[in-house]
C-alpha cells in the first residue's frame, strides 16, 4: 500500500486525462426521475419501448427550460420590445414570434446535446477543438457574458432607482444587485427545486406586472392579431427589426441550457430513458418560450400603444421608459411606473443569477476548473460587476450616453453568435458524440439555415453599427485586421466540424491501405 502524499495545490488549466473532470451537478444535486410512475405503468420501457406520458414526470422535468427562457425576458430584450413598440408599432410582432421559434429550435438542439452525451458544450468543446482554439472560444462565450451581465446589472439597477423613487442612484443599485450571487449560493445549497421555484415566482412576477400595463393602456386587438399574422417590415424599421432577431439568440444561453438539463438523473445506459428525457425537455421549453413570447408581446404592445407615432418615439430607452409611462398614463390607484419597475427589477434579477450560473458552467467546462462553487460564483460575478460599477458612474447622469453604451454592448454579444451557434450544431450533428441522437438530414439543414439567418442579421447590425460608429484610418484598419480574422475563425470552425473529420477518416483509410 502506497503512503498517503499530501494533497497538491490544483492548476487552473487542468488535464482531463489525469483528473476528475468537472461536472455540471454532483449526482447527489441532480432530481431523481428513474422509478417514478413504473409501478402504475407496469413497467413500460423495460421492453425498449418509450415509456407512456407522465404529467409526473413532467413536473420532474420541468425547471431547466424556464431558467433557459429567462434569457429571452432579460432587460436588453425588453429595451428592444419597448423600442420596437414604440417605432413600429404592433408591425413587428410576427417577427418576434418567429423569432421565439428559432430560438426554442436553438435550445432544444442545445437541450438535446447535454441529455444525449451527459455532458455541457463547453466541456464538449475543450475536447474537441484543439487548446487554441478552445482558449479563443472561451474568451468569446466570457466576453458575450459580460456583456449581457452588463445590461442585466444596469436594468436591475435602474429598477432600483425607480422603486427607491431616485434615492438609490445607479451605482448603488449596481452594488446591491452585486450580492444577488450570494443569493444564488445560499438558495443553491436547498436544492435545484428550490432554486427553480425562485425562478418561477420571477417570471410570474414578470407576467403580472406587465399584463396589469396591458391592461391599464388596453392595447388595440385587431391591431395586435394583424401584427402577429400578418408580416410587414419597411426601411424605416430595419433597424427594430435586426434588434428583435438579434437579442432572442444569446451565446451564453446556449453553453446554460446543455447543462441545465443534466441536473435529472436520466439512465443513458437505456435508449428510451434519453428519448423519455428530450420529450419531456422538448415540452417544457416550449410551454416555457410561450410563457416569455407573450410576456415580450405584452411590452411590445404597451409602447406600441402609448408612443408610436409620437415625436418621442425615437428617444425611448431603458432608463427613461418609466417616466415617459407615467406621463403619458398617470398615477392611478398603482401609478404605472412602480409596475414597471417591479417587472423590470424581477428580469434584471432573475437574468443576473442565471448569468452567474452559465458563467459557471462556461468557466469549469472550458477549463476544467475544479473550485468550490462559492469562489467560482466570486469570480464569474467579478468579471462583470468591476466593470459594470464604472459603467455606472460614468453614465449615471447621461440618458444618451448609456444608449450608446448599449449599442456597444448589443454588437459585442453579436459577434459572438457564431461562436456559440456553430459548434453546437456540429456536435450535434456527429454520430460519434450523439451516437443514435444525432440531428438527421432534414433538422440538419434547418438548423444551419436558421443559424446562417441569425448570423447574417446580426452581421447586418454589425456593418451598419460599425459603418456609423468607425473613423479614421487607424481604426478603419483595426476593425479590418479584426473582421479578417474573426471570418477566418468562423470558417475554420464550420469547416472543421463539416469537412474535416471525414477528411481525415479518408486519409486514414487510404494509408492503412497501403500499409
Amino acid at each position: 500500500m502506497q503512503p498517503h502524499e499530501p494533497e497538491q495545490q490544483r492548476p487552473l488549466l487542468v488535464d482531463s486525462d489525469n483528473e476528475e473532470e468537472e461536472t455540471a451537478y454532483d449526482s447527489a444535486e441532480k432530481v431523481v426521475i428513474i422509478g417514478v410512475d413504473e409501478d402504475e405503468a407496469g413497467g413500460s420501457g423495460s421492453s425498449g419501448g418509450l415509456p407512456p406520458f407522465s404529467w409526473k414526470k413532467l413536473w420532474l422535468f420541468t425547471g431547466p427550460g424556464f431558467l433557459m427562457s429567462i434569457a429571452f425576458l432579460d432587460p436588453g430584450n425588453l429595451e428592444g420590445d419597448l423600442q420596437a413598440g414604440a417605432i413600429a408599432g404592433y408591425s413587428l410582432l410576427w417577427l418576434l414570434l418567429w423569432a421565439t421559434a428559432m430560438g426554442l429550435l436553438v435550445q432544444l438542439l442545445s437541450a438535446r446535446l447535454g441529455v444525449a452525451t451527459g455532458r455541457h458544450l463547453a466541456e464538449l468543446c475543450r475536447d474537441e477543438y484543439p487548446k487554441w482554439a478552445m482558449l479563443v472560444l472561451w474568451v468569446m462565450a466570457e466576453l458575450a457574458l459580460i456583456g449581457a451581465d452588463i445590461q442585466e446589472v444596469i436594468g436591475s439597477a435602474i429598477a432600483i432607482k425607480i422603486l427607491s423613487n431616485g434615492v438609490l442612484p445607479l451605482w448603488s443599485g449596481v452594488i446591491i444587485t452585486a450580492f444577488d450571487c450570494f443569493v444564488f449560493l445560499f438558495l443553491e445549497n436547498y436544492g435545484v427545486r428550490k432554486l427553480e421555484a425562485v425562478f418561477a415566482v420571477l417570471i410570474g412576477t414578470m407576467a403580472v406586472a406587465f399584463a396589469w400595463m396591458f391592461g391599464e393602456t388596453k392595447p388595440d386587438g385587431v391591431e395586435l392579431l394583424l401584427g402577429i399574422l400578418v408580416p410587414k417590415l419597411s426601411s424605416r424599421t430595419i433597424r427594430q427589426a435586426v434588434g428583435v432577431v438579434g437579442c432572442i439568440i444569446m451565446p451564453h444561453n446556449v453553453f446554460l441550457h446543455s447543462a441545465l438539463v443534466q441536473s435529472r438523473e436520466v439512465d443513458h445506459s437505456k435508449k428510451e430513458r434519453v428519448q423519455e428525457a428530450l420529450r419531456y425537455y422538448s415540452i417544457e421549453s416550449t410551454v416555457a418560450l410561450a410563457v416569455s413570447f407573450i410576456i415580450n408581446l405584452f411590452v411590445t404592445t404597451v409602447f406600441a400603444k402609448g408612443f408610436y407615432g409620437t415625436d418621442i418615439a425615437n428617444s425611448i430607452g431603458l432608463l427613461n421608459a418609466g417616466q415617459y409611462l407615467e406621463e403619458k398614463y398617470g398615477g392611478g390607484f398603482f401609478p404605472i411606473l412602480y409596475i414597471w419597475g417591479i417587472g423590470l427589477l424581477a428580469a434584471g434579477q432573475s437574468s443576473t443569477i442565471t448569468g452567474t450560473y452559465a458563467g459557471q458552467f462556461i468557466m469549469g467546462g472550458f477549463l476544467n476548473l475544479r473550485l468550490k462553487k462559492w469562489l467560482r460564483a466570486l469570480i464569474t460575478r467579478s468579471f462583470a460587476i468591476v466593470p459594470t460599477i464604472i459603467v455606472a458612474l460614468v453614465f449615471d447622469t447621461s440618458e444618451g450616453t448609456l444608449d450608446i453604451l448599449n449599442e456597444w454592448l448589443n454588437v459585442l454579444q453579436s459577434i459572438q453568435i457564431p461562436f456559440a451557434l456553430i459548434p453546437l450544431l456540429c456536435l450535434v450533428s456527429k454520430e460519434q458524440i450523439m451516437g443514435t441522437f444525432k440531428i438527421g438530414p432534414v433538422l440538419k439543414m434547418v438548423a444551419w439555415l436558421v443559424a446562417a439567418l441569425v448570423i447574417v442579421i446580426n452581421g447586418y447590425l454589425l456593418v451598419d453599427f460599425f459603418s456609423i460608429e468607425v473613423n479614421g484610418v487607424l481604426f478603419r484598419t483595426v476593425v479590418s485586421v479584426f473582421t479578417a480574422a474573426y471570418v477566418a475563425f468562423i470558417v475554420y470552425l464550420v469547416s472543421r466540424g463539416v469537412t474535416f473529420p471525414s477528411w481525415r477518416r479518408r486519409c486514414k483509410s487510404v494509408t492503412e491501405t497501403g500499409n
